[in-house]
């Protein structure tokens, strides 16, 4: 087992890796901003090396500054958390070449699977539905209309490389069709440094379900079961729970084997999760492959009462996966919603700014990750989420229900948040039924009167 880890992040994901680290008994080493001097991951980690200025690009994108600090400290490992370096083949590879363990897949495979089209076609191969589209990127907007008027509009354009939404663009018609091709390149390039796009069928109004999966270097693999994430705003998730409210037992099964085959048709070791889109019909397509852990690992967890950060540590270190596919279960239902510092009634505005009053939600079924605190300063630089709330109990109904009494009892003052906008949707019928597909938060919000968004209808939150 490792001596020390260096926690390559920052904000929540830090605090959860060292909280697993301590539990093993691992003493740990964060890496911090100037921004993040006060951030309580610098706090309570046993050591912290400041790694450059505020921006991301000058501290936490620094993969020498990164290296540096880990060969001081004299680390035997490194966890990149989700974002940042945590999909970066050539950090990983980095890592390898320091004999520095990276607690993640192999850089061949986070490059692999880090190529959208790459790992379509490798998932296809092992006899996992992807979605019909274009056979790898295409050479220009010629090309790539003749692929889509064979498919059939509407169609989608994606980024080959990144994620998060960037780069993707939306096309109903061929009239349109050469503008957004343009969007989505342009996008692609200066999000990415790599402007190839692929097209594919668009699929209307579908379900976002993905597998948490872990596997051993000894070639076992298992999947922990699925979390249903279509409640997202331009792509990005903000509500997701386990099990999906939409999943038959027998499509479960046939997903979660799917799954499986996709980890191993890329040789996937540790943590990760495949994710796919569940048409109206119930079938379902590969989209893409997360190579790190998720934001929402939590939810799993808490179904299965597997520590996701605690496994992809003991896998890293050369551990066999102790567990059957038979042997995982899923006890409960779990939801969760993410906390973050915008105005849901502006549009989601960012809403940086010191934090005078911090009291979170506790109780019977009731989880809170969070770095922040009052007095704590919400940075302009990062990502703007504070916390995610997870809230669990024998039915969903159960679940949702904790979860509109837990964010009523968040108390954050000195900036917006999204608390108003989440309690919203979780009283919704449409929500409550069970029926949220992708397109469901725009439609939401043209139905729903803003002032229910609005932070001042919540006590504690102006």
């Amino acid at each position: 087992m490792f001596q020390k880890i260096l926690i390559a992040n920052r904000g929540e994901i830090a605090l959860r890796i060292i909280r697993a680290c301590k539990e093993l008994g691992i003493k740990t080493v964060a890496v911090y901003s100037e921004a993040d001097e006060q951030s309580l991951h610098v706090q309570l980690a046993d050591g912290a090396i400041c790694i450059g200025p505020a921006p991301s690009v000058d501290s936490y994108l620094k993969t020498d500054r990164i290296i540096s600090a880990a060969e001081i400290a004299d680390v035997d490992a490194i966890h990149p958390g989700y974002g940042f370096l945590a999909e970066n083949p050539e950090f990983a590879e980095q890592c390898e070449g320091c004999n520095i363990a990276f607690i993640g897949p192999k850089s061949d495979t986070i490059r692999m699977m880090g190529d959208k089209a790459v790992g379509r076609e490798t998932v296809r191969k092992a006899r996992v539905p992807v979605i019909p589209g274009s056979d790898g990127p295409v050479e220009n907007d010629k090309e790539a209309l003749k692929v889509a008027k064979k498919i059939g509009f509407p169609v989608i354009i994606k980024a080959v490389a990144g994620g998060g939404g960037r780069g993707m663009r939306l096309a109903h018609n061929a009239m349109t069709f050469a503008r957004e091709f343009a969007s989505a390149s342009n996008e692609a390039e200066k999000a990415f440094g790599n402007g190839s796009v692929y097209v594919e069928k668009y699929i209307e109004d579908p379900r976002h379900i993905e597998f948490q999966i872990l596997a051993d270097r000894f070639g076992k693999t298992i999947h922990l079961g699925e979390r249903d994430c279509s409640v997202q705003r331009r792509h990005q998730k903000l509500i997701e729970e386990a099990p999906s409210p939409f999943l038959s037992n027998d499509l479960r099964k046939r997903m979660g084997r799917a799954a499986v085959r996709a980890a191993t048709a890329c040789n996937y070791e540790n943590a990760g999760t495949v994710e796919f889109l569940v048409d109206k019909k119930g079938d379902f397509y590969f989209i893409e492959m997360n190579t790190r852990i998720q934001v929402e690992h939590g939810v799993t967890e808490e179904v299965t009462g597997i520590d996701l950060i605690n496994e992809q540590i003991r896998l890293a270190a050369g551990e066999k996966l102790d567990m059957e596919q038979k042997e995982v279960k899923f006890i409960r239902h779990a939801v969760e919603c993410r906390v973050c510092a915008e105005d849901p009634a502006r549009n989601f505005t960012p809403s940086p700014g010191e934090i005078s009053l911090y009291y979170p939600p506790g109780g019977h079924g009731v989880r809170v990750d969070s770095h922040v605190y009052g007095g704590y300063t919400i940075p302009q630089y990062y990502d703007s989420m504070m916390s995610k709330v997870i809230t669990f109990g024998r039915t969903r109904e159960l679940a949702l229900d904790r979860m509109y009494r837990a964010l009523s009892e968040y108390l954050i003052r000195g900036v917006k948040t999204t608390i108003p906008f989440s309690m919203a949707v979780i009283r919704d019928p449409v929500f409550r039924q069970g029926a949220a597909t992708t397109s469901y938060v725009e439609e939401f919000i043209n139905r729903t009167p803003k002032n229910l968004f609005s932070n001042s209808n919540q006590e504690g939150q102006e």
